[in-house]
C-alpha cells in the first residue's frame, strides 16, 4: 500500500502537481492521477480519497492544517483550507475557511465562501454566497447578490434547525429562490449573527434580520425584520406526534423540491453550456447533478416520511378530549394529505419529466448563444438582456410551479 501510494504521489508530482511535504499526502490508489490537474497545491498531511474525486487547476487544499477529500469535485481555483468534505462539488474559485465538516448533498458555486467552522450538508451556495464562521447550516439553498461587493450574507454562530420534536426533518429553507437568482440580478439577503432559522421557511431577496433573531416564520417582502422581545410564556401542553396547521410544511418542501428540479433543468441546459471547457469542468457539472439527485431523493424520502405520520397524528387528537377539535381547519388540512398524499406522490415522480415552458426556454438559450464565446459563466449570465433574463425566469418558475400546484390544487 505504501509503494502504491509512493507511487501515485510521484506520478502526480511528475504532471505538476505541487507538494511541499510529498511523503505525508496519501492518495487513493481507485483515484486516477489524471483527474488532479496540474497546479493543483496539496498541503502536507491531506487524504485524497474516491475514484470520483477531480481537482482542478490552481486549487489549494490544506493550507491551514491538514485536510480530507472523499469524491468531491473541485474546479479552477477552489481554496478548502483545513476540514472534511465527502460527495460535495465546489465550483471555480469557491472558499472554505478552516475546520469545515461538509458532507453529501453540498454544492458550492463560484465565488462562495465560509470562513472557520462551518458544517454543511445537502446545503446549495448560489455565486458568491459568503458565510462567517461558527456555523450549522444543513438543508438550505442560498441565493441573492450580484458579485463579491454585494452577496447574501450569513453571520457568525448562526444555526439552521432541521430537527422536530416530532422527528421527521421535512425542514430544508429557500433563502431566495432558483429562478431569480440564478440571473444574478438580486438583491442579497442578510441574516444577522448569533441567530437562527427554523425550517421549513422562505425568505424573501433583500431580507434583513437582525442579529441575535430566531426566524420561526416565512419572509415574504424585502426590508429588516427584527421582532421586539416577547414575554416569556409559561409552559404549554405538547404531545409529541400531533401536528397542528401542516400547510405552510407541505407548500414549503414543495416548492423547495420545485426549486431542485428548476436547478437542474438550470444546469442541464445553461451551465453544460459553459462547463464543458476539459474535463475538471465537465466532471463538476456531473458532480453538480449527482449532488442534485442525491438532495432530490433526500427531500422526497423525507416528505413521505412525514406524510406517514399524519394519519397517527389524528389518531392521537381522536383518542382524547380534544377530539372535538378535528374540525378545525389544522386537521382538515391533515385529512386531506392522507386522502391526497398517494396522488401527490405519484405526480411527484413524473416531476423529472417536467420541461417548463419550452419558449420561454429556448429565447434565453438563443440570448446564449449569441455571447461571445469564452465568456465565462458569471459575466455571462450578468450580460444577459432584461428580457432574456425574465424569459429564463418564467421557464425556470414554470417548472417549480409544477411542483407547488400538486398541493395548491387540494386547498
Amino acid at each position: 500500500m505504501l509503494a502504491d501510494n509512493n507511487s501515485l504521489v510521484h506520478t502526480l508530482l511528475q504532471q505538476g502537481v505541487q507538494m511541499p511535504n510529498p511523503a505525508s499526502v496519501t492518495i487513493d490508489p481507485a483515484l486516477d492521477p489524471e483527474r488532479i490537474a496540474a497546479g493543483a497545491l496539496i498541503h502536507g498531511g491531506c487524504r485524497i480519497m474516491g475514484e470520483r474525486t477531480s481537482i482542478g487547476p490552481g486549487c489549494i487544499l490544506g493550507r491551514g492544517a491538514p485536510g480530507t477529500l472523499d469524491n468531491c469535485q473541485l474546479g479552477a481555483r477552489v481554496n478548502l483550507v483545513r476540514g472534511y468534505f465527502s460527495e460535495a462539488a465546489f465550483l471555480n474559485r469557491a472558499s472554505l475557511g478552516s475546520g469545515a465538516h461538509v458532507r453529501a448533498g453540498t454544492l458550492c458555486e463560484e465565488e462562495s465562501s465560509t470562513a472557520h467552522a462551518v458544517g454543511l450538508k445537502q446545503t446549495i451556495l448560489f455565486p458568491h454566497v459568503a458565510l462567517g464562521s461558527l456555523i450549522n447550516f444543513c438543508e438550505v439553498l442560498v441565493a441573492g447578490g450580484t458579485s463579491r461587493q454585494n452577496h447574501s450574507e450569513i453571520g457568525s454562530a448562526y444555526v439552521h434547525f432541521n430537527y422536530t420534536p416530532h422527528q421527521d426533518k421535512a425542514t430544508a429553507s429557500l433563502l431566495g429562490d432558483e429562478p431569480h437568482g440564478v440571473m444574478l440580478d438580486q438583491a442579497p439577503i442578510f441574516l444577522g449573527g448569533q441567530g437562527g432559522l427554523v425550517g421549513p421557511a422562505q425568505v424573501a431577496f433583500g431580507a434583513i434580520v437582525a442579529a441575535g433573531t430566531i426566524v420561526r416564520q416565512d419572509i415574504s417582502q424585502a426590508g429588516l425584520f427584527s421582532p421586539p422581545p416577547k414575554p416569556q410564556p409559561p409552559p404549554l401542553p405538547y404531545q409529541p406526534g400531533v401536528y397542528h396547521a401542516i400547510n405552510r410544511i407541505i407548500s414549503n418542501n414543495l416548492a423547495y423540491i420545485g426549486n431542485l428540479y428548476a436547478l437542474r433543468a438550470w444546469y442541464q441546459q445553461v451551465r453544460a453550456l459553459f462547463l464543458n471547457g476539459d474535463s475538471f469542468q465537465s466532471a463538476c457539472l456531473q458532480g453538480a447533478l449527482e449532488r442534485l439527485a442525491s438532495i432530490l431523493q433526500e427531500r422526497q424520502q423525507r416528505l413521505q416520511q412525514f406524510a406517514e405520520k399524519i394519519p397517527q397524528s389524528l389518531k392521537l387528537v381522536q383518542a382524547t378530549a380534544d377530539a372535538s377539535k378535528l374540525n378545525a381547519q389544522p386537521f382538515i388540512q391533515q385529512q386531506k394529505l392522507i386522502e391526497r398524499w398517494p396522488l401527490i406522490k405519484e405526480q411527484l415522480a413524473q416531476l423529472p419529466e417536467t420541461a417548463g415552458h419550452i419558449a420561454q426556454r429556448d429565447q434565453l438559450l438563443a440570448a446564449l448563444a449569441k455571447i461571445p464565446a469564452n465568456t465565462d459563466y458569471l459575466n455571462a449570465i450578468k450580460s444577459l438582456e432584461p428580457a432574456a433574463r425574465a424569459a429564463g425566469t418564467s421557464w425556470l418558475q414554470s417548472i417549480v410551479e409544477a411542483a407547488t400546484g400538486l398541493w395548491n390544487k387540494v386547498l
